[in-house]
């Protein structure tokens, strides 16, 4: 491989740096869902018990999903008793009257509200969507203090339950609460999942050092590995974020998580490449790392040091599925550009003698 590919290969994992700021964004599962939090929201329940009706929390506690199958308009009511949502066989409405409606738009909840907004006044419905499924921001069901509480400060090292919320609904016209718990859980230490990252990276990067086919189909082994696990997380992050149905989860994967998807699904083919031995198998490969490592692993770094990662499996889960990511990813790319770098080094003096003198007499 001649220098010129060596270099491309810098020049597009600069360029992708550039580009992490601006697919970033798009990752999240809405607007402002976080990446990862130490306070886990829970729904218990729904008194009394409403058959069609369910709620869960979604996009790591950020959100509840409400699913009425009830035939009968659901209301959920505001944070100062008005009727705030309304969800039934004709779609979902918002009353622009409510307050909830403007504070909930963001997850700090510091929307400046309208003259309009009365909780008193009669509700003005809107009509947002055609589905019988809502989410929304509830800050009855988070913690939205500067500070973490008391009793976590004076105790960090264990789980606390913070409270038990409650939110009121209302299903055909009667009363009904929706109830859950709101806990902090301790976070990790982020350190030993950092060691064990960089080593694993190093250990595979070294692999550019040897030559032979061998070491390049263990390099694409593990790359392959890494992209199955960043594909899980991708689909992890949609599923958490409420998506349901195989046309719900390709939906939104294509719609806010492409370029993570694309990444996963392409450390796959490039480790498939280099198990080949395919031509330019250096070059794919350290392309692929360093993909994966922007698109997915630096987008993930959150969940090293969060108790509670935006899937929907446990937090110990997805460190493990991110750090194989980042052991894929960069020790991919370094082991492809140090093969790169020999390729290159080996045809230099090729390059550089020059034509072969004619011996003397030679005519």
């Amino acid at each position: 491989m001649t220098p010129a590919p060596l270099r491309a290969v810098l020049l597009v994992t600069a360029a992708l740096l550039g580009l992490l700021g601006t697919a970033a964004p798009a990752y999240a599962h809405g607007a402002d869902a976080p990446d990862g939090t130490d306070y886990r929201t829970a729904v218990t329940g729904i008194t009394p018990a409403r058959p069609g009706l369910t709620v869960r929390a979604v996009e790591a506690g950020a959100r509840l999903e409400l699913v009425n199958r009830t035939g009968r308009d659901v209301e959920v009511i505001g944070y100062s008793g008005e009727p705030y949502l309304r969800v039934g066989p004709d779609g979902v409405y918002e009353n622009t009257r409510s307050p909830a409606t403007y504070l909930n738009r963001t997850l700090a909840g510091d929307t400046a509200l309208p003259a309009s907004a009365d909780p008193a006044a009669p509700p003005q419905w809107r009509r947002i969507d055609d589905d019988q499924r809502v989410r929304w921001h509830d800050q009855r069901t988070l913690w939205r203090e500067p500070t973490v509480p008391a009793p976590v400060a004076a105790d960090p090292g264990r789980e606390h339950r913070i409270r038990d919320w409650a939110v009121p609904l209302r299903a055909g016209g009667e009363p009904v609460e929706l109830r859950g718990t709101l806990d902090w859980v301790p976070p990790p230490d982020p350190y030993p999942w950092w060691v064990a990252a960089t080593l694993g990276a190093l250990l595979v990067g070294a692999a550019g050092l040897l030559p032979g086919g061998r070491a390049l189909r263990g390099v694409g082994a593990v790359l392959a590995l890494g992209g199955a696990a960043a594909v899980a997380l991708v689909l992890g992050r949609e599923l958490d974020a409420g998506a349901q149905g195989v046309a719900g989860v390709l939906l939104g994967l294509l719609a806010g998580q492409l370029w993570p998807l694309l990444t996963g699904l392409g450390a796959l083919a490039a480790g498939g490449w280099a198990l080949a031995r395919r031509p330019a198998a250096d070059f794919v490969l350290a392309l692929a790392g360093a993909c994966l490592t922007l698109f997915v692993g630096v987008a993930n770094l959150t969940v090293l040091s969060r108790a509670v990662a935006p899937v929907p499996w446990s937090g110990g889960t997805a460190r493990v599925l991110l750090t194989g990511v980042l052991v894929a990813g960069v020790g991919a790319a370094g082991a492809g550009l140090l093969r790169l770098h020999a390729a290159a080094r080996a045809a230099a003096p090729r390059t550089l003698a020059g034509p072969v003198p004619s011996p003397p007499g030679h005519r």
